[in-house]
């Protein structure tokens, strides 16, 4: 029979190697939970598709970012770990200044919510980011540590420029629509007013447009009316505004366009029309245009009143014969 082993009653205490045994038990145990703890932490900051980030404002050095910093900008952590300037140098070069005078308010208000700014990826793909900041001011330190979560909404951007693009554009012809067009008309015209600077508004209709519609069908007036959209994007300057208002119609806003220089830009839109061909093989046929053009002159106008002289100008045109630019 064996000797010496150590019997332990219940209730009483056990000897140094059972509490050390008992210890290490208790060690792996907490261990292992750590292990999981940390795995599941990697594991959440992995699939999170922005980056995590700590900053020392002072000394200006990045103390952390989570590996999604990788996946987004296109660079190794490493590089942005040992140098702020990684970070700052893929800021697109409009958005710098913003983000760095955003970033610079957290001091002020100790959190800025509202940062949204575009970088460039390794790759030179623009990527938009929501940089949300906050202090977290060290407890007997005058550290100061800015800790933030930077979300690629690349995607959600993309979406909203897609659905501003549906509300203010013509589907048919790709130029403003009615809304859109007005719109930005009455801004122009409200800076034209602040500056006392020249403003000039334009209406044209294609002549005989129903007849078209009835002898080539109403996929032929289509595609007249995209390609005489297509030449007034071409003709009018940069800065200049053209939009369809109606059926056939169309207008444009001149903004610092004198009624001469007007003029000239709708004669040569009206050349530019009338070199265009339509149809097929014998059935080839071509467009005219008249329009009516106005210029900002009494104290007392206003974009409506514009408006209604260029229309009464276009329909003179019409009554004229057609074909031709008539001054209101």
């Amino acid at each position: 029979m064996a000797k010496n082993i150590p019997t332990i009653l219940p209730g009483t205490p056990p000897p140094d190697a059972a509490k050390t045994l008992l210890a290490l038990l208790h060690a792996q145990g907490e261990v292992a939970r750590l292990s999981e703890r940390e795995q599941l932490f990697s594991t959440l900051l992995n699939s999170v598709n922005a980056v995590l980030w700590a900053f020392d404002w002072e000394t200006r050095q990045v103390l952390y970012v989570s590996p999604a910093y990788e996946r987004i900008f296109g660079r190794p952590v490493s590089l942005v770990m040992a140098d702020f300037n990684e970070w700052r140098d893929s800021i697109y070069p409009d958005d710098l200044e913003f983000a760095e005078r955003s970033l610079a308010q957290v001091l002020l208000k100790g959190s800025v919510e509202d940062r949204e700014y575009r970088i460039l990826n390794a790759e030179g793909d623009v990527r938009w980011l929501s940089d949300k900041c906050y202090v977290n001011q060290q407890r007997d330190s005058d550290r100061v540590i800015i800790v933030g979560i930077a979300e690629d909404i690349t995607e959600k951007k993309r979406l909203e420029g897609e659905l501003q693009r549906l509300a203010t554009t013509d589907v048919l012809t790709q130029s403003s629509n009615r809304r859109h067009f007005f719109e930005c008309a009455k801004q122009a015209f409200d800076k034209a007013r602040e500056d006392e600077a020249p403003l000039t508004f334009l209406l044209l209709d294609i002549d005989d447009f129903k007849a078209i519609n009835d002898s080539y069908g109403h996929q032929e007036g289509d595609q007249v009316l995209q390609r005489i959209a297509d030449s007034g994007k071409a003709v009018l300057r940069r800065g200049d505004l053209f939009g369809r208002i109606g059926g056939e119609e169309f207008a444009a806003v001149f903004p610092g366009c004198t009624a001469k220089v007007a003029e000239q830009i709708a004669e040569r839109l009206q050349r530019e029309i009338q070199r265009l061909n339509f149809g097929q093989s014998e059935r080839m046929y071509g467009v005219t245009i008249s329009q009516g053009l106005t210029g900002l002159t009494a104290e007392d106008d206003t974009l409506d009143s514009l408006y209604a002289r260029a229309d009464a100008a276009m329909y003179q045109a019409k009554r004229q014969g057609k074909n031709q630019i008539v001054h209101g």
